[in-house]
C-alpha cells in the first residue's frame, strides 16, 4: 500500500509540473502585434472598465516600444487608467513621471491637470479632511498640493485647455484650505487655547485674505483676544469684520 501512495504522489508531481510548463510555455497573443495595435487596443479596455487589462498593455507597449511615439502616450494613458479605478498614488507617480520625462511633450499640460485632479479627488475630496472631531490633528496635504499643482497648470500653461477648470478648482481649495484653518481656529477656542486659536485665525487672514471663509476666523480673533482680556486687538480685529463682512452674523455675538 505505501509503495502505490507513493507512485500516486509521483504521478500527480508529474502531472503539476507538466501542468505548470505548459502555463509557462503558453504564447503571448500580443506577441506580434503593432505598438498601434497594442495602444488601440489597451485604450478600448480602458474605455469599457477593464482598467488592469488596460494598464497590463500599456506596460507592455513601454516595455516593447520604449522610443515610439505611442510608447510616451502610453505613459500618460496609464496614469489616467490609474486615475479612473483610484489608484491616486500609482496615478500621481505616472504623471510625475511623464512630467519628468516629457517636460516638452504637447500634452504634458494634461499630465499636471491629471495630478492636480488625483490630490484634489484624495482623501475624499478637499474637504474630507474635515470629517473627524479632532481637526487639530488633521493635515489637508492633498488639498495644498492639489492648489499648487493648479497653480503651476494655470501659470506654465495659461492658454490650455485644461486651465480655465483648474482655476475654478483652485478658487474652490482656497476657501476649502481656509475653512480647515478656522476650523482649526475653533477647536482650540472651545477648549480654551486662546493663543493658539488667535494665532491659527490670523494663519489663515494672512495665507487666504480673499476667502469667504475668513469671516469666521476673524470671529474667532475678536473672541480670543476678548477672552484673554486683549481688548483693542479685540476691537481691531471687530473693526476690520465689520468693514469686510458688516451684514456678518458674529458681529452682535462676538465679544
Amino acid at each position: 500500500m505505501r509503495l502505490s501512495i507513493s507512485f500516486l504522489a509521483l504521478l500527480l508531481n508529474g502531472a503539476l509540473l507538466a501542468g505548470c510548463g505548459l502555463n509557462k510555455d503558453k504564447p503571448d497573443p500580443t506577441k506580434d502585434w503593432s505598438p498601434q495595435r497594442i495602444y488601440t487596443e489597451a485604450k478600448a479596455e480602458i474605455a469599457s472598465g477593464n482598467n488592469d487589462k488596460g494598464i497590463k498593455l500599456l506596460e507592455s507597449l513601454q516595455a516593447r516600444y520604449p522610443y515610439g511615439r505611442y510608447a510616451q502616450q502610453a505613459q500618460l494613458d496609464e496614469a489616467y487608467a490609474y486615475y479612473k479605478a483610484d489608484e491616486v498614488p500609482q496615478a500621481l507617480a505616472a504623471a510625475d513621471r511623464f512630467i519628468k520625462l516629457h517636460p516638452n511633450h504637447a500634452n504634458v499640460d494634461y499630465a499636471y491637470y491629471l495630478k492636480g485632479l488625483c490630490n484634489f479627488r484624495d482623501d475624499l475630496g478637499p474637504l474630507g479632511f474635515f470629517s473627524t472631531d479632532d481637526l487639530a490633528e488633521r493635515d489637508p496635504k492633498a488639498a495644498k498640493d492639489s492648489f499648487d499643482t493648479f497653480r503651476e497648470l494655470a501659470t506654465r500653461y495659461p492658454d490650455s485647455r485644461y486651465t480655465p477648470d483648474a482655476i475654478k478648482r483652485m478658487n474652490y481649495l482656497v476657501n476649502a484650505l481656509a475653512t480647515h484653518e478656522v476650523k482649526v481656529a475653533e477647536y482650540y477656542l472651545r477648549r480654551g487655547a486662546y493663543i493658539a486659536a488667535a494665532n491659527r485665525a490670523q494663519e489663515a487672514v494672512n495665507t487666504y485674505p480673499q476667502a469667504p471663509a475668513l469671516e469666521g476666523a476673524l470671529n474667532v480673533m475678536v473672541k480670543s483676544y476678548n477672552a484673554m482680556g486683549l481688548k483693542d486687538l479685540a476691537a481691531d480685529a471687530n473693526k476690520v469684520l465689520q468693514r469686510n463682512f458688516p451684514k456678518s452674523k458674529y458681529l452682535n455675538s462676538s465679544s
